[in-house]
């Protein structure tokens, strides 16, 4: 008998979310033991998987053909491919000899099939070993499907470059030409920048495309993203002592020293650090010495200043003239103080303000939601909004984003359904907190809301 020609690559444009949702659940009923990654681990609800085998299971599914063999090799191409479909592709952690889980990886890599359904027996073929049989009976999707023993890369995997222009970010972003050629001016000119506006108005979402304009690309090699919390220290950012596995303690440096150094290795290129949520952290504990090393004229080795951590003979810190701040700000929560004015006067600020109008008509319009559903949204946030910004106990800080309804579902049918339930589960409640001591005013306001 001839032997049986391999499988074509297949096409991935039929994969979807949705199929690798459908092949994750169909591991874990089947309990497939899948070959072990070597590096990456794709992590989905506290437990992680091997993303390639993953991926190729979930094409096979999509194209309802159990022999289908995935087009792209495992690490770099793979993980992009899952992080574009919305999981989270992270370095595998490490497993401890003489663990509970020492064994498993050892058995794992004895595997050689991503099993996925009833196999076909060969003509003359012996009857199965018990556990092939087993296997066969947990299994819920029909067809074979042979899997090779696949090697990642070794680790320090970032996704690649790809331009960015000018045209790509007014493609995408709510803001016309003036308000974005202004904020890139502010952040030219200061070198740090502010983004503070309503939750859900697109700040964090401006700030890295602003990030990418500045570095002429989407290069995350040369960006680092923070978020301050109350719990965030001086320790934390720019250095302090922390605990070394060992049972003592070691001085270590934080983001800030890290990020610096690497630009100011490459003086000619920018880099960027993006601080989001900025005014949830105590600033000035926070940043130190970095209120005078901000600014534009103190950057620099020739400003450079000695960290109070730092030993005698220890080099002197600067920010190098090549590294850019843009931070984000909410102006809604009031649990937050206010910057102070030493702090201010670093920085650029620009307002963010919902955009419940033809851009927002257009991105809707284009994902196939029906102009009536468009239009129920757009007045009725438009009012609610109103409503808000002239409330004196609440003002223009407290009005609700567009962020909430960037992501519509893709098909048009659900449109109606997918508003109610963003109105019902997510403006609502929020409504009820604004007007929590006048609930009959919260409850029109809802009302009115959720009418057609």
């Amino acid at each position: 008998m001839s032997p049986t020609p391999p499988a074509p690559s297949a096409d991935l444009s039929a994969l979807t979310r949705e199929h690798v949702l459908r092949a994750l659940r169909h591991i874990d009923r089947a309990g497939l033991e899948l070959p072990p990654s070597t590096v990456y681990e794709l992590v989905y609800k506290g437990r992680r998987y091997p993303p390639r085998p993953v991926a190729e299971l979930a094409l096979r599914l999509a194209l309802k053909q159990p022999a289908a063999l995935f087009p792209l090799p495992a690490g770099a191409p793979t993980n992009r491919l899952l992080e574009r479909l919305s999981f989270t592709v992270t370095t595998k952690r490490p497993v401890l000899a003489g663990s509970p889980h020492d064994g498993d990886v050892a058995a794992q890599q004895d595997m050689q099939q991503l099993y996925t359904g009833a196999e076909e027996e060969e003509p003359g073929e012996a009857a199965p070993s018990p556990k092939k049989a087993a296997r066969k009976a947990a299994a819920v999707e029909p067809g074979p499907a042979p899997q090779p023993v696949v090697a990642e890369p070794e680790p320090g995997y970032t996704p690649p470059a790809a331009p960015y222009s000018r045209a790509d970010a007014l493609n995408e972003l709510f803001i016309g030409e003036t308000r974005l050629d202004d904020a890139l001016a502010g952040l030219e000119r200061k070198k740090n920048l502010i983004l503070q506006g309503p939750p859900g108005t697109g700040k964090t979402f401006l700030a890295r495309r602003l990030a990418w304009l500045l570095l002429g690309a989407q290069d995350e090699s040369r960006i680092e993203l923070v978020q301050f919390h109350p719990s965030y220290s001086y320790e934390d950012f720019v250095q302090g002592f922390r605990p070394d596995g060992q049972g003592g303690f070691r001085l270590t440096d934080g983001v800030l020293p890290e990020v610096c150094r690497r630009a100011a290795r490459q003086p000619e290129r920018p880099f960027v650090l993006l601080i989001d949520e900025i005014n949830r952290g105590h600033l000035n504990r926070i940043f130190g010495e970095l209120l005078v090393l901000l600014e534009p004229d103190k950057r620099g080795p020739q400003h450079a200043l000695r960290l109070p951590y730092a030993p005698a003979a220890a080099p002197r810190f600067f920010v190098p003239d090549n590294l850019y701040l843009i931070g984000t700000m909410n102006t809604a929560d009031r649990s937050l103080a206010p910057l102070d004015y030493a702090l201010r006067r670093r920085f650029a600020f620009v307002p963010m303000q919902p955009e419940f109008g033809e851009p927002l008509r257009q991105l809707l319009t284009r994902q196939g939601v029906p102009k009536v559903v468009v239009a129920r949204l757009l007045l009725r946030l438009n009012e609610l909004n109103q409503v808000i910004a002239d409330d004196p106990e609440l003002g223009p800080d407290f009005q609700l984003g567009h962020s909430y309804f960037c992501q519509p579902p893709q098909h048009p049918a659900q449109a109606p359904s997918w508003l109610n339930l963003i109105l019902e589960q997510e403006i609502a409640p929020l409504l009820d907190d604004y007007w929590f001591d006048q609930p009959s005013q919260a409850a029109a306001h809802r009302k009115r809301l959720l009418s057609a």
